[in-house]
């Protein structure tokens, strides 16, 4: 059996420098639960959605969860933090292992338009392997609203994703439902690990590859650590959740070209919608929409 311990830690935290607390809490986790073999923490839960916390990667921030990576020996994945690189900030987030090398870095694709201001996009989605466990997906937040971006770390061979997030909105519900029907559609665990306390409204989710929720926590700080099984994955990607659906390998043998991903067609439907703004607001000067903002 192929198993694999992480600890999603929902924490109560405020828009401030909240390094040292984070250090505090992987600590005290790794004494009462030395068996977890990674962490993994909420979107931008290092400093909140200030972008005068932008750091260059390798930066001070980095450094410094890469200095408590190698100390308890585990992989870090703490959450993303704000990155400058050259003139643009992106939402970053890096992969740190045991030894405290940073082997993955990645930039979240849809930052939460048009509210996230001042972020630009990433280009390309990323996974990386644990020696001799599986491969996890990296996807941030907003993300998840696209399908094709789980859709792709599945096409990658992604068995898990690694999904931080910071939700204070009345969305959070539906954000739920998008992580089961993730999990489900593509077959592979989906950690959702909100932040809580000033940040965010917590309700992290721990979802099964067949869409079943293993755990789901409340609105306030909350240690979760769990045992992801391989085998089973692959198990239900094989021959379905309970003998059931396959839709890996449906999507695999079916049509292989949809109209909205034809170069050559354009939607009325979409091209009709208007620029993408928030509500009430004009559209920028010639057309443009202004990069984007965090939600707060």
């Amino acid at each position: 059996m192929t198993t694999f311990a992480i600890a999603a830690l929902q924490l109560a935290l405020s828009p401030k420098d909240n390094c040292a607390e984070i250090a505090d809490e992987i600590r005290r986790l790794k004494r009462r639960f030395p068996w977890v073999r990674m962490v993994l923490l909420g979107e931008l839960a290092a400093y909140g959605t200030n972008l005068d916390h932008a750091q260059p990667m390798p930066g001070p921030a980095e450094a410094f969860f890469c200095a408590l990576a190698r100390e308890t020996g585990l992989w870090l994945i703490p959450g993303s933090l704000y990155e400058r690189r050259g003139d643009e900030v992106y939402n970053t987030m890096p992969v740190i292992d045991p030894a405290g090398a940073v082997i993955a870095r990645y930039s979240k694709m849809y930052p939460f338009a048009p509210y996230e201001r001042g972020v630009a996009p990433g280009a390309k989605c990323a996974v990386f392997d644990v020696p001799e466990v599986g491969r996890f997906g990296l996807s941030i937040c907003y993300d998840m609203w696209f399908a094709e971006t789980t859709r792709t770390l599945a096409w990658m061979g992604a068995e898990v994703i690694l999904h931080p997030s910071m939700t204070n909105t009345i969305d959070r519900d539906v954000e739920l439902s998008i992580a089961r029907a993730s999990a489900a559609q593509n077959q592979c665990y989906f950690l959702d690990v909100n932040v809580a306390g000033d940040l965010g409204y917590g309700r992290s989710v721990v979802v099964g590859p067949g869409g079943e929720v293993i755990h789901q926590a409340g609105d306030g700080r909350e240690i979760i650590p769990i045992d992801l099984d391989f085998d089973y994955v692959r198990r239900v990607r094989r021959t379905g959740w309970h003998g059931l659906g396959q839709p890996l390998k449906s999507f695999r043998d079916g049509p292989r070209t949809f109209a909205p991903y034809d170069g050559a067609q354009r939607s009325e439907t979409l091209e009709g919608l208007g620029p993408l703004v928030r509500p009430g607001e004009p559209p920028a000067p010639g057309g443009n929409v202004e990069k984007l903002r965090k939600k707060s």
